[in-house]
């Protein structure tokens, strides 16, 4: 974005997209989708945000759309899960590479977003699980640290239209659709940073809680949010059509990008009377470390169900290696080749 926006097209002043970043950083959802919103409310207003939002999200939707028809249809054949064997482990290696350079970028050499980044990686790693309380908490107890306050010195069938509502595990209920969205629609409203930060809430709701996928499922899940283009947190509408075929898509993409276009639209405006005040700036600085946590904890949980063998160790090893020495790798194309060597080398279901 800042390079075709800021410096090769000037459509956004340098200003005004150092401003938007920071307000997507500090407001929970997906952070590059709100930044798109951001930058198109700065253009056109609300329906320069409408437009943008929708631009940047309806793409990857449509090709996530299809890429789960697809997984729904044919995901229990030999070669599909080959290729998810590969995938997955290739997929683990990326979050801890992109867990390394949130730590590079967002913990530097504090000590006590140091602490907050190791309580959340364990409390994460431990339960199997991301405490949104736990956020808010670190927040606040960042806020009270670097810059305290002064004064502190039931269910239905809709089997009329089954194509549209049958997923895995059959025609869905007005109930399970209904689910999906609040649920999607709390992991847009409380889950800050970059797209990742949601791959420890959604595993604990999706998986733990309300059990719509399996573990391998919802790695899949992830590895199709990574191999198409637009924002990670797509992965919203592969799992929707896993739980409730296209219209589990649709309404799972909307809970989960909804949030941050409301508080674009709400908050852009009275967004710069208070983005410089230190007690904003600390509480993002300890959500973000809080964050950076969660992430580095599911990569732990994750990769006890990808990297299940020598050759899943390897693929991680190698991609993770790649990752951190190579600038500017693909990573689709990592996932891609992974994806292949898991077809070639999968002996059968592990």
């Amino acid at each position: 974005m800042h390079h075709d926006l800021v410096e090769d097209r000037r459509w956004v002043s340098e200003q005004d997209y150092v401003e938007g970043l920071a307000f997507s950083q500090l407001s929970p959802g997906p952070l590059a989708a709100q930044l798109a919103m951001y930058l198109g409310w700065i253009k056109g207003g609300g329906l320069g945000a409408t437009l943008a939002g929708t631009a940047f999200v309806l793409p990857s939707f449509l090709l996530v759309l299809a890429l789960a028809a697809l997984y729904t249809h044919f995901g229990r054949l030999s070669w599909i899960q080959g290729m998810f064997y590969g995938i997955g482990a290739a997929v683990i290696a990326i979050i801890v590479s992109s867990a390394v350079k949130l730590v590079k970028t967002a913990l530097r050499r504090d000590w006590f977003l140091w602490a907050i980044f190791t309580l959340v990686a364990v409390i994460t790693a431990w339960t199997e699980s991301e405490k949104v309380w736990l956020f808010i908490l670190c927040g606040v107890a960042a806020v009270m640290v670097k810059a305290p306050p002064a004064f502190l010195a039931r269910p239905s069938s809709l089997a009329g239209i089954p194509w549209f509502l049958t997923g895995i595990h059959g025609v869905a209920t007005f109930g399970t659709t209904t689910s999906l969205f609040l649920y999607f629609a709390k992991a847009g409203a409380f889950v800050f940073g970059s797209g990742l930060a949601i791959v420890p809430f959604l595993y604990d709701g999706v998986v733990r809680q309300a059990h719509w996928l399996t573990e391998r499922q919802f790695l899949d899940a992830v590895a199709v949010a990574m191999i198409t283009p637009g924002p990670i947190v797509i992965t919203a509408a592969f799992i929707g059509y896993l739980v409730a075929g296209p219209l589990g898509a649709t309404v799972a993409s909307l809970g989960v990008f909804a949030p941050p276009y409301f508080i674009v639209l709400i908050g852009a405006p009275y967004y710069r009377r208070f983005a410089q005040n230190q007690q904003v700036q600390a509480f993002v600085h300890g959500v973000t470390a809080a964050a950076v946590g969660a992430i580095t904890g599911a990569a732990f949980v994750l990769g006890k169900r990808a990297v299940v063998d020598l050759t899943t160790t390897l693929i991680a090893a190698v991609t993770l290696a790649l990752l951190l020495t190579v600038k500017k790798i693909p990573e689709p194309l990592l996932i891609l080749v992974a994806g292949i060597i898991g077809f070639f080398l999968f002996k059968g279901p592990h």
